[in-house]
């Protein structure tokens, strides 16, 4: 813009004021900036306008910052065109109109680089204040143990702002128990349906992954969510230790076999929900291999709270690694850490992991307040295009140094690969993973 022209309730990018030249004008900050008025056109680029001086300009008066409004329309409101050509945005729900963009409410500073975060919430924040004003009508999302936990919270939430939602979950009855829970609450809600997904089973995932292609088109957000800790030893039907099978390996090939349909969908994200146990798993690249990662045996089992410790890993390196590979096609995948000993039924199967939940209840987070971070990665602004990251309280962190491995990562990639393969047959996967190196 190289200059601006003012002209009262609207006004005009275009004309007689030079940009600055309301700042220019007088010395008394505080009595300059309460004559401000922040304005947006109609591509999303605020700008701001002074009242005394009748100047305008692209940067914030104090910050000296650009902002634009991006996304879609909050909830509940639709933009219309006047007779006159002005544009008017109609509050439905609440009988208002208004020149204002409602999106001002949520304007951003255009950020440096894609890596630039400036820490907007924080542990106590909940998942619906990260999705607060967001309209996620016609957005698509899978969430994995979306009957309860942390993947209801997950799921509540993104309903509640318009999403359709899919309830990836083993049991039918928990799960349309869950979706009758949301409507019962008598609030307005996107589509949730269930879809039957055991990860103790390959075949029930790309099963899943089949019917989800046939009926849907798209797909925005893939919330790696479900998991398991605190078994005995056990193996899947699949033959393989349960915790490395339900917590990655399934994960793994879901990931995989959607990947058509998200990179059809632009800014897809794909979410593992990782954990901050990661750091205390003992992998690297001299022990990593299938007997490790899935022992056959109780006596090779090195117990349930490794087991998870390496799962969650594993979700972490395999994140970073499929950024790698995926970032050209436009998917965006990253991995988090919900919160710590968060009461939910992660702790149910053994009775020493309720009770030392049940003691630090009292200080850890609600369930809403652990989703927020899975909504944060999955549905924000500030984390569109971004790739290869790890978040805490809804704040980029930096993982274990395991996570930077590329010789592990690749390791575990062909491990992994080898091991569905085993299941599902040779060459199963071979349409899903052609682009091993081309895109690392």
């Amino acid at each position: 813009m190289s200059g601006c022209k003012y002209s009262g309730e609207n006004a005009d990018l275009s004309g007689d004021y030079k940009v600055g030249e309301a700042l220019d004008r007088s010395n008394d900050k505080n009595s300059q900036e309460q004559c401000w008025e922040e304005r947006a056109t109609p591509d999303g680029r605020v700008y701001f306008v002074n009242h005394n001086t009748k100047g305008c300009q692209w940067t914030h008066p104090r910050t000296g910052k650009k902002k634009v409004v991006a996304g879609e329309i909050p909830f509940g409101w639709k933009k219309q065109v006047n007779e006159d050509g002005k544009i008017l945005y109609v509050d439905d729900i609440n009988n208002r109109s208004t020149y204002a963009d409602p999106r001002l409410a949520f304007a951003l500073e255009e950020k440096e680089s894609p890596d630039d975060f400036r820490q907007k919430f924080d542990g106590s924040s909940t998942a619906m204040q990260v999705l607060h004003g967001r309209d996620l009508t016609g957005k698509v999302a899978i969430v994995t143990g979306a009957n309860c936990g942390i993947g209801f919270e997950t799921a509540r939430s993104l309903a509640l702002h318009g999403c359709t939602t899919i309830f990836a979950c083993r049991s039918a009855d928990k799960a349309q128990e869950a979706i009758g829970k949301i409507k019962a609450e008598g609030k307005t809600s996107g589509p949730m349906e269930f879809m039957e997904l055991d990860l103790a089973s390959l075949k029930s995932v790309k099963n899943f992954a089949t019917l989800f292609q046939i009926n849907y088109k798209s797909l925005d957000m893939l919330i790696l969510n479900a998991a398991v800790m605190g078994l005995p030893f056990s193996l899947t039907p699949d033959g393989f230790e349960t915790h490395f099978q339900v917590n990655h390996l399934s994960h793994f090939y879901l990931t995989l076999l959607l990947k058509q349909i998200l990179q059809t969908t632009l800014y897809c994200r794909v979410v593992f929900v990782s954990s901050e146990s990661h750091r205390f798993s003992f992998l690297d690249i001299n022990n990593i291999n299938e007997e490790r990662l899935s022992p056959l045996t109780a006596s090779r089992f090195q117990g349930s709270m490794q087991a998870y410790n390496d799962s969650k890993l594993c979700n972490l390196i395999i994140s970073v690694e499929l950024a790698r590979r995926w970032s050209s096609l436009g998917i965006a995948v990253n991995a988090l850490h919900p919160g710590n000993m968060v009461s939910s039924a992660l702790s149910r199967n053994w009775w020493l992991y309720r009770f030392l939940f049940m003691l630090v209840r009292p200080f850890s987070k609600s369930l809403q307040q652990a989703a927020s971070t899975s909504l944060y990665v999955a549905a924000h602004s500030d984390t569109a295009g971004v790739g290869g990251l790890y978040f805490n309280n809804c704040c980029r962190c930096p993982s274990s140094a395991a996570c930077d491995d590329v010789e592990l990562a690749l390791t575990l990639w062909d491990l992994s690969i080898a091991m569905i393969e085993k299941v599902m047959g040779q060459g199963s996967t071979a349409e899903f993973t052609q682009d091993k190196e081309t895109e690392s």
